[in-house]
């Protein structure tokens, strides 16, 4: 009865990286670690300390979503697609229960906006989520799978951005705001499709909703921030669990990127004021651009 799990722990140690770390850390959940060893594996979190760092850097001062920095980076480091997605999502519940607070004390979240789009994209990212359990069950893995979707979704991602900040100026000349339970249908089919998209690859929840918000919805620019961030919770944290639930959420590997990323945005967030932020976007929007094509 120990076969599966035993397996699936040498799967993910394999998977992490094609160099002898790779046999490093197998030898670590077999409890057989040298002092050479040792000394690996401490770079090697180190190493996840500074993604960490430089990702909440530039959430902080060009304020992109960590889904479409993270993920790939994660990948990158060779960690395998489907623990990489799972692992953000969780890291981004956490993040983003931080942010949902401070917008709700502010009273800059629209509610009927939050819930029309959760009714869609809560059930649709824990399908997903589901979907990459069964691929992987039936066909030995669904890395390949969830490569391809991140791909796709970063080259949207980045589009969404570059759209983002040339209607951003748009959406604050807007004086009515649209009532979304007059778009029911519309709305919650917004919410299948990106809770789809998030729970196969953690990427989407803020720069696609973002967007959609945007162009559509005529709220004010603050408010728009926290809606986006306020739905985003409740859809990441629903994925994340799914995740959980199907063994794709490396808690230890969550914990070091919070302990870079933490101080990153802290100090991204700081020099933003100083540093000109929009140069800066079309830069990283441009970049994770690269990134799909390069994953497709």
């Amino acid at each position: 009865m120990l076969t599966a799990p035993v397996d699936s722990v040498n799967a993910i140690a394999m998977g992490i990286t094609q160099t002898p770390l790779a046999a490093m850390l197998w030898h670590f959940f077999q409890g057989q670690l040298s002092h050479d060893t040792w000394e690996m594996l401490s770079q090697f979190r180190i190493l996840i300390i500074i993604a960490g760092l430089v990702v909440g850097f530039l959430i902080g001062l060009t304020g992109v979503g960590g889904g479409v920095l993270l993920t790939p980076v994660l990948i990158l480091l060779s960690v395998p697609p489907t623990i990489a997605v799972g692992t953000d999502l969780f890291y981004g519940s956490l993040t983003k229960m931080v942010g949902s607070y401070q917008h709700w004390k502010q009273g800059s979240i629209n509610w009927k906006w939050v819930l029309y789009m959760a009714i869609g994209s809560v059930p649709s990212a824990v399908v997903a989520a589901y979907l990459i359990h069964f691929v992987s069950v039936h066909y030995g893995s669904a890395d390949k799978m969830v490569r391809t979707g991140l791909g796709v979704v970063l080259v949207f991602a980045a589009i969404a951005s570059l759209v983002n900040e040339i209607y951003r100026k748009r959406a604050a000349s807007f004086q009515s705001e649209v009532d979304p339970s007059h778009h029911k249908v519309k709305v919650i089919l917004l919410g299948v499709v990106v809770g789809f998209l998030v729970g196969l690859t953690s990427v989407g929840s803020g720069s696609l909703i973002a967007m959609a918000l945007i162009m559509f919805s005529r709220l004010r620019s603050t408010t728009i921030v926290g809606t986006d961030i306020a739905h985003a919770l409740l859809l990441v944290t629903a994925a994340a669990l799914a995740h959980w639930q199907i063994g794709t959420v490396n808690v230890p590997l969550a914990a070091n990127l919070l302990i870079g990323s933490l101080p990153g945005v802290v100090i991204g967030s700081r020099l933003a004021y100083r540093t000109p932020g929009r140069p800066l976007r079309y830069a990283v929007a441009l970049l994770v651009l690269a990134g799909g094509l390069k994953m497709l």
